[in-house]
């Protein structure tokens, strides 16, 4: 949207330049480092249990409407998610990408079972949800949330270490001491200042892209094998993105988290995902690996969204 840019730092403008030629070619070290892409994310193990699904989605779908309430009128049903499939193994990352209202977040939710669903959902050959199997209490705490605005996602009248804590405290039965060794070992992990004056300040004292970290560090403390990312970076600026998406695979690595991210930034899916699902209006438009999908999309709406993700993104 801009002819000229200054990018600043601790208070001082440390280039400026028109649009075309900062992006293209970028003199200072801290321009160049606030558009760092991370690198493509590793392959997941081939080992007998990296090749086995740890999560397999069968023909899912979720419809809103219906039955009317008292004194409300019948309303026709509708169809947020209709036929999605996919199968994604230990340590690989899922994207799903589409406009808004295509049907993401609403994947998400049936995922964690908040909201009624059809079809399939199996977590390592476990039925959580199914037309003929039900709930299955076996994978309650396997997976967990990350949210795209941590101010709101983030209790404001607890502190960092209760926030963190809390999910541990509703799960697990441990000692004071346990706790607070967990919430230390887990604001360490995600390179957070874990001192005391600190665990006990509240979310209003941090920045956005410290939010953010408690809100990934209270995620893990449960050592959950599925992590949902949902825009996680979507309100953080490219420096404290790469940051975030630079830990998110350091941590991917380490624990063989499976991850599955909604972003409308394909940026952001193409450095962090193995697998890619476009959706639109609720159907599933394409899905393949990410170099695929990336380097030869197959429809035109897939194609529409890449031109549009690169008109709106700088150049490397």
């Amino acid at each position: 949207m801009a002819d000229r840019v200054a990018v600043m730092q601790n208070g001082r403008c440390v280039e400026t330049n028109t649009c075309q030629t900062l992006f293209s070619a970028p003199a200072h070290p801290y321009t160049r480092s606030d558009y760092w892409p991370p690198n493509r994310p590793a392959s997941p193990p081939g080992d007998s249990a990296g090749c086995r699904p740890l999560l397999r989605l069968t023909n899912l779908g979720v419809s809103y409407g219906g039955a009317g309430r008292i004194f409300t009128r019948r309303q026709a049903p509708k169809t947020a998610l209709s036929g999605l499939d996919f199968t994604l193994r230990r340590g690989e990352s899922l994207g799903l990408v589409g406009e808004s209202g295509s049907g993401k977040s609403t994947t998400a939710l049936a995922l964690q079972r908040l909201i009624a669903s059809e079809g399939e959902i199996w977590f390592e050959l476990c039925p959580c949800i199914s037309l003929t199997a039900g709930k299955c209490c076996r994978c309650a705490g396997a997976s967990r949330s990350c949210f795209k605005i941590p101010t709101s996602a983030l209790n404001p009248r607890l502190s960092m270490a209760e926030i963190v804590a809390e999910s541990l405290q509703a799960h697990q039965k441990l000692s004071a001491h346990a706790v607070e060794q967990r919430v230390v070992a887990a604001l360490e992990e995600v390179k957070l200042d874990a001192a005391s004056r600190h665990r006990y300040r509240y979310p209003g004292e941090f920045s956005g892209g410290q939010r953010q970290l408690i809100a990934i560090a209270r995620a893990l403390i449960l050592q959950p094998e599925l992590v949902i990312l949902d825009e996680p970076t979507s309100s953080l600026d490219r420096s404290v993105q790469a940051q975030i998406l630079s830990l998110l695979q350091e941590l991917q690595q380490k624990h063989r988290l499976t991850y599955i991210f909604i972003s409308h930034d394909l940026q952001v899916i193409r450095a962090m995902c193995h697998q890619v699902v476009v959706l639109r209006q609720g159907q599933v438009v394409e899905q393949g690996s990410a170099e695929a999908v990336f380097r030869t999309p197959q429809t035109p709406y897939t194609r529409e969204l890449m031109t549009a993700g690169r008109q709106f993104a700088p150049e490397r």
